[in-house]
């Protein structure tokens, strides 16, 4: 059977697909962790189950996005930038993948935390949820807009989400010596601040795969100063 022949405009088509499957997935994945923390803070378990069942179409995205990125990179052959629009856009798919992960884990420490009672240290949690999400809202926009110059910004802002995630869980950790008695609520709330660093972490790495795409240089492990030794 003879070779199907493509054109420009058909890998100009996959490209944008794959993008909009990037900025759905982005999307979902944020309306995710909004649920779950929501959930949480309000004791609202449907927005939790929400954040649960919709974490399986965070999923979906990132299996279409990874069998469309390989059907790509097969048919067209890319090169230069192509190439990286492709490779980094299938890496931000698993970014977000862990992203709805956590947010699903947040949604379900927060049901176990509903059945605990009220506990104010659960307000802890508010701050490190806003930083974070700021992160992820500016990684994807970054991601929409080929925004070279907010992609660098992530990585200063992620070390001031890093001081306030330790300084929260050494907040709950003296609450818990305090309060024995309410050991696994603090327990569960340590556990979701955690998963808002991770999420700023993912965060962060959107950024640099940003980075990648158009400017053809790795700044991971390294930071935006790796960008300017290689200028």
């Amino acid at each position: 059977m003879p070779e199907i022949p493509h054109t420009l405009s058909q890998f100009e088509e996959g490209l944008k697909s794959t993008k909009k499957g990037i900025l759905l997935m982005g999307s979902t994945a944020q309306e995710n962790l909004s649920s779950a923390i929501q959930g949480l803070l309000t004791r609202n378990g449907d927005l939790c189950q929400s954040a649960i069942r919709d974490d399986k179409s965070v999923n979906e995205y990132e299996r279409e996005i990874g069998e469309e990125g390989m059907e790509i990179l097969t048919r067209f052959n890319p090169m230069a930038t192509d190439l990286r629009a492709v490779v980094g856009a299938m890496k931000i798919a698993t970014n977000l993948e862990r992203v709805s992960d956590e947010a699903e884990g947040i949604a379900r420490r927060a049901i176990k935390l509903h059945k605990k009672g009220e506990a104010p240290e659960i307000l802890l949690v508010e701050p490190v949820f806003r930083l974070a999400e700021a992160l992820l809202e500016d990684a994807m926009r970054s991601y929409s807009d080929g925004d070279v110059e907010l992609a660098l910004t992530l990585h200063d802002r992620d070390q001031k989400l890093n001081e306030l995630h330790r300084k929260t869980i050494k907040k709950l950790t003296r609450a818990m010596e305090a309060n024995v008695a309410s050991l696994r609520i603090f327990l569960h709330c340590i556990f979701v601040v955690r998963c808002l660093e991770r999420i700023g972490d993912h965060a962060v790495n959107i950024g640099e795969e940003v980075v990648y795409i158009h400017c053809a240089a790795d700044i991971r492990h390294i930071g935006p100063e790796a960008l300017t030794e290689q200028e």
